[in-house]
């Protein structure tokens, strides 16, 4: 009966909103949700934390995982990786910067598809290389960027990773929300197939891929406009600055 529904264990949601909200510390706040959280749906406290030392045993060599790739992309960093992406991607004089998220949105998409989530992300993709590439682009056409272009480059460079994994992930047919989805439907008495999940994924991942790429144009055009009179390709000012610089 929905009366003896117990709906006091949703103070985890709340916990979360509250913490992010007054920016506390997002390890303390998911911690203190899961204490929260059990303790309204009535678990004992030596359950709680003989789960919670459960997790930590799993998980224990997560941080390795972590911490090994972000040294070597740290290391790289050091000896000019973005320098040298910033670079590169100038020799190319058809490039922008909506351009080479537009190619990246799509490759982000269509890897994530098949389960590839691993191939980006904003660590090891979109700091070292994404997000200079974008710059070195915009200053190859227009020269010097101000702060405040370089910034809202970055920002675009970490929304096309977003997107292209978010939307790109929901087609993958083993995907845990897809299961999940499914298992619920199932408990509910509506029988469906994760593959058909899946499927069902694809046409929301095109309208995305069809709304960004249409806001990476429109970045084409606003950059066109704020940077056209500071100059082009060819002035001393962007050699050396492309020279010099990173992101």
């Amino acid at each position: 009966m929905l009366n003896d529904v117990n709906l006091w264990p949703l103070v985890g949601v709340a916990i979360i909103i509250v913490g992010f909200i007054l920016r506390f510390n997002p390890m303390l706040v998911v911690i203190v949700t899961a204490i929260g959280t059990a303790l309204a749906a009535g678990f004992p406290v030596d359950k709680i934390l003989a789960t919670i030392g459960t997790g930590f045993i799993k998980t224990r060599n997560l941080p390795l995982i972590i911490l090994l790739p972000l040294a070597v992309i740290g290391l790289l960093e050091r000896h000019g990786l973005r320098q040298h992406a910033q670079n590169w991607i100038s020799n190319f004089k058809s490039a922008t910067a909506g351009r080479l998220l537009i190619v990246y949105l799509g490759a982000r998409q269509l890897t994530a598809a098949i389960g590839l989530t691993s191939l980006g992300g904003h660590p090891q993709m979109v700091r070292p290389l994404l997000a200079p590439m974008a710059e070195g682009a915009t200053e190859a056409r227009y020269g010097s960027l101000p702060e405040r272009i370089r910034h809202k480059l970055r920002a675009y460079a970490a929304a096309t990773d977003n997107v292209g994994l978010f939307f790109g992930e929901d087609i993958f047919v083993a995907f845990g929300a897809i299961v999940l989805m499914a298992t619920f439907l199932r408990e509910a008495g509506i029988e469906v197939e994760p593959l058909h999940v899946a499927l069902w994924g694809i046409p929301t991942a095109v309208c995305a891929f069809a709304i960004h790429a249409w806001r990476l144009r429109r970045l084409d055009g606003w950059l066109a406009r704020e940077l056209a009179g500071q100059g082009s390709a060819g002035t001393p000012a962007a050699t050396s600055d492309l020279a010099g610089k990173g992101a």
